[in-house]
C-alpha cells in the first residue's frame, strides 16, 4: 500500500513537469512553477517552520525562472548576482502563490507550492544590471538632451547645466522609448539626474564633450549621446490651423576612443491649432532620429564587440597578496573578460595575459570604477600591448579617480620591470589557488 508521503511526491513531481510545461507555453505572462521546500522544526514552532519552507519553496521558483531566462554561460557567470541579488528579493518576482498541501515529516515541515513568476519583471532586472543576453549586446548609454521650445531664444532645458533649472525634454522621452524596446540600457534612468558637481565634473558650455566624457566615465557609460531639439512655428498656416517644424540632431562620444563616432539628424512637420503642434513635430522628429540612431549605435557596439583585444596586465604594489585576491574577485564581475591567464606570478607582482572583448582603454576605465575597502588602483600605463595597475593607498573618496586618455605617451612595461630572483614564487602556490577560484 503506498504511503500519504510517497503519494504526495508523486504528485508534486507530476505536477512539476506539467506546470513547467505549460509555463513555457505561457509566453510573455507569468511562468508558473510548482516547488518543494522543507524546513527543520524547531521545538514546537510548527508555525514558523512552515513559513521558512514555503520561503524555500518560492527561491526554488526564482531559481527556476532565473535559469530559463539566461543562457548556460551567463548562469555560471552570474550565479553570485542569483544569491545576492534575486533570492534575498523573492517575493519581488512572485505575483501570486499557494501553498497546495504541506506536512511536519521527521522533524521537518514540507510543502508543495504553487507560485506564478513575473519573467518581464526578471529580464528588467537582468537587463538593468547588464547580465540579460540582449542587454549585453549593447553599451550603456549616457543620454545629455538639450531642448528649445517655442517661446525660447536658446536652449532651457538641459539638466546638467550649472543653475540647475527644471528639465522636462520632450525629445529625450521620444529617445528614451526607442532605445527602451531596443534593449540598451541608460546609466540615468527616470528622472532622477545626477549632479554633475557632485562626481566633480563642471560644463564649460551644454555641449562641453570633455566633461561629458569625464560624466560618462563616473556614470559608468559605454557611450554618450548628446542630443539638441528645437521646435518653431512656420509661416504658413491654413484658417485656424498652424503648421510647426521640429528639428533634432544627436552625436555620439565613444568613451574608448574618446571622440565622436557617429551624427544623426532628422526633421517634421505637424499642424494644429495650437501649441500641441510643435511637441507633436518634436515627437515625430525624434523618434525618425532615435531609430536611425539606434541601428548605427547597435552596428557600432557590434563591430567594437567583435574585437576581442588581448594584451599584458601588470599588477604591483604594497600589501600586494591580500590587495591581489581583492583584484582578481572584482575581475570576475567584469564579463567582457574573456579570459585571464597567468603569465608570472609573485608575491609582489603579476604579469597576467587578458582576452578582453573591447580596448586596453575600455578595460582600464572597467578597472578604475571598481572600488575597493582598504587600497586604491592606480593606472600608470595603457597601450595597445598592455595596461599596468599599481596598488595604492585608499584614495579620498571625495576625489574622482582619473584614467590615462589614450593620447597619453606610455611604453608598454617589461618583465623585468619587476623584482627577480626567489621573489617570483614566493606565495605562488597561494596566488595560484585564488585564481582556481
Amino acid at each position: 500500500m503506498i504511503s500519504p508521503f510517497r503519494f504526495l511526491l508523486a504528485a508534486f513531481i507530476i505536477a512539476i513537469f506539467c506546470f513547467s510545461l505549460a509555463g513555457a507555453m505561457a509566453a510573455g505572462q507569468d511562468s508558473v512553477y510548482i516547488t518543494t521546500g522543507r524546513h527543520k522544526i524547531s521545538g514546537q514552532d510548527t508555525l514558523s517552520a512552515k513559513k521558512a519552507a514555503v520561503t524555500d519553496a518560492l527561491e526554488k521558483a526564482v531559481q527556476s525562472a532565473f535559469v530559463s531566462v539566461v543562457s548556460q554561460k551567463k548562469l555560471g557567470e552570474n550565479l553570485d548576482f542569483l544569491y545576492d541579488q534575486l533570492l534575498v528579493r523573492t517575493m519581488d518576482f512572485v505575483s501570486t502563490y499557494r501553498v497546495i498541501n504541506g506536512r511536519a515529516h521527521n522533524g521537518a515541515y514540507l510543502v508543495g507550492v504553487e507560485s506564478k513568476i513575473s519573467l518581464d519583471l526578471m529580464k528588467k532586472r537582468l537587463r538593468d544590471s547588464g547580465i540579460f543576453n540582449q542587454a549585453r549586446n549593447n553599451p550603456k548609454v549616457l543620454l545629455l538632451i538639450a531642448e528649445q521650445g517655442l517661446e525660447d531664444t536658446q536652449p532651457r532645458c538641459w539638466w546638467w547645466q550649472p543653475e540647475g533649472q527644471s528639465y522636462t525634454s520632450i525629445a529625450e522621452k521620444s529617445l528614451k522609448a526607442v532605445f527602451e524596446h531596443a534593449h540598451i540600457p541608460l546609466v540615468v534612468t527616470g528622472n532622477n539626474y545626477p549632479d554633475p558637481a557632485a562626481y566633480h565634473v563642471v560644463f564649460s558650455a551644454m555641449d562641453d564633450q570633455a566633461a561629458a566624457m569625464a560624466m560618462g566615465q563616473a556614470l559608468g557609460a559605454d557611450m554618450v549621446v548628446f542630443g539638441m531639439a528645437s521646435a518653431q512655428e512656420s509661416a504658413n498656416r491654413m484658417g485656424n490651423e498652424k503648421t510647426f517644424e521640429a528639428g533634432v540632431s544627436f552625436t555620439v562620444l565613444d568613451m574608448a576612443s574618446q571622440k565622436e563616432e557617429i551624427r544623426t539628424t532628422a526633421t517634421a512637420t505637424a499642424k494644429s491649432t495650437d501649441a500641441q503642434g510643435a511637441d507633436q513635430a518634436l515627437v515625430q522628429a525624434a523618434d525618425t532620429a532615435g531609430q536611425a540612431l539606434k541601428e548605427k549605435l547597435e552596428g557600432f557596439w557590434a563591430q567594437a564587440m567583435k574585437e576581442k583585444r588581448a594584451f599584458d596586465l601588470y599588477v604591483e604594489g604594497d600589501n600586494f597578496l591580500t590587495r591581489f585576491i581583492a583584484l582578481k574577485r572584482q575581475l570576475k564581475d567584469i564579463r567582457e573578460i574573456e579570459d585571464i591567464s597567468p603569465r608570472e606570478l609573485g608575491s609582489s607582482h603579476a604579469i597576467m595575459e587578458v582576452n578582453y572583448k573591447g580596448t586596453p582603454a575600455q578595460f582600464a576605465n572597467a578597472v578604475m570604477l571598481r572600488t575597493f575597502e582598504e587600497f586604491g588602483i592606480e593606472v600608470s600605463v595603457v597601450s595597445d600591448e598592455a595596461v599596468k595597475i599599481r596598488f595604492v593607498a585608499s584614495p579620498d573618496n571625495n576625489v574622482a579617480p582619473q584614467t590615462p586618455q589614450d593620447d597619453t605617451k606610455v611604453i608598454a612595461p617589461q618583465p623585468d620591470t619587476f623584482p627577480q630572483g626567489s621573489d617570483n614564487t614566493t606565495g605562488q602556490g597561494i596566488i595560484q589557488e585564488t585564481l582556481q577560484e
